[in-house]
């Protein structure tokens, strides 16, 4: 490949054409990429330096977390909290929001990050990733909860980080959505694939089959619809695809296409979805819709959902946007 766009190029770049652009944001990013490419390299050694199995305990959410989890949780948190670019953050792993220590200085952004989704896979040697959502703050508060309860719509930047046979940055800042490939040679991201767009049509769609007997009427029609291919209402035959990872399973969308499916059901009525808004729903959404693709719970758009808690639950219907629109208008009241 020649003339190599760097992401820090990349995001320079962006930012000339905003006049009151400062450079803070740039250097805010490079300390969140400089956090992924440890944890990187911590999952890529695994076994061999003893970070993987159970760490014996569980996170706020009950779920069992792995060595892993609490390590790059751990990771992120000393990469941001002594930059002077942030007021605070918040992790999937914890209950309370990080507020940034005393001796440092604050600055007006504000990080949500999961440090290790699809944790459950990597014992397994499974692709997991970091996805992290970038909010502006009002100068000189200290953060409450409160000031991380805002709508998709209002942030700045969301990416995830990628670690596969090749780890992998997929980012947007409203400008439409780029992915960058880590060479291991220069310790740098650089631009292999700009400008992504999901294909409006598909004919592949991810969900956990376990959970059918659980599912609401809606799901329940567009799944066996899809399943009954060329002899039902659809007449095109679809492909099922299940990883259990959302990083995963969201970049084969941003690659060609497709549907992921984690809905509303019943298996726990005390449970208004599966997954956390604030970590993974917000983020994914604002990158899939950037990419020309629909995000929903079946009723609501994702990004306009007023968050009523840092770890809300919601479910999640995301990919092609005529699929996705047709799993809406089977949730509409008839």
């Amino acid at each position: 490949m020649t003339n190599k766009i760097t992401l820090t190029q990349f995001i320079i770049e962006q930012q000339r054409s905003l006049p009151a652009a400062s450079g803070t944001f740039t250097l805010l990013l490079n300390n969140i990429v400089t956090a992924c490419k440890e944890i990187s390299h911590l999952v890529n050694r695994g076994d061999l330096v003893g970070v993987l199995g159970s760490a014996e305990s569980e996170n706020v959410q009950g779920e069992v977390q792995k060595k892993l989890d609490i390590i790059t949780h751990d990771i992120m948190v000393n990469a941001l909290n002594w930059t002077g670019h942030l007021a605070g953050m918040a992790s999937e792993e914890i209950d309370d929001i990080i507020q940034i220590p005393a001796q440092y200085p604050k600055g007006n952004y504000l990080v949500l990050f999961d440090p290790l989704d699809g944790s459950s896979n990597i014992d397994v040697n499974m692709t997991v990733g970091t996805i992290f959502s970038i909010l502006h703050c009002p100068e000189g508060i200290t953060p409450t909860e409160a000031d991380f309860l805002r709508q998709g719509t209002e942030q700045v930047c969301a990416g995830f980080v990628l670690y596969g046979p090749s780890t992998m940055l997929i980012l947007t800042t409203g400008q439409g959505v780029n992915a960058f490939t880590l060479d291991q040679d220069i310790g740098e991201f650089i631009l292999t694939h700009p400008e992504i767009k999901i294909p409006e049509d598909t004919q592949e769609f991810a969900i956990n089959m376990s959970n059918q007997r659980f599912w609401q009427p809606p799901v329940q029609r567009y799944v066996t619809e899809c399943v009954q291919g060329t002899d039902g209402v659809r007449e095109k035959d679809f492909n099922m695809r299940w990883i259990a990872s959302l990083v995963a399973e969201v970049y084969r969308i941003l690659t060609r296409g497709g549907v992921f499916m984690y809905p509303l059901d019943t298996r726990d009525p005390s449970k208004t979805g599966r997954l956390r808004l604030m970590y993974e729903a917000n983020p994914m959404a604002f990158i899939i819709e950037q990419a020309g693709g629909a995000c929903s719970t079946g009723r609501e758009r994702i990004l306009d959902i007023k968050p009523t808690g840092i770890h809300q639950r919601v479910p999640l219907i995301l990919g092609s946007k005529n699929e996705v629109e047709r799993i809406v208008a089977y949730h509409l009241p008839t």
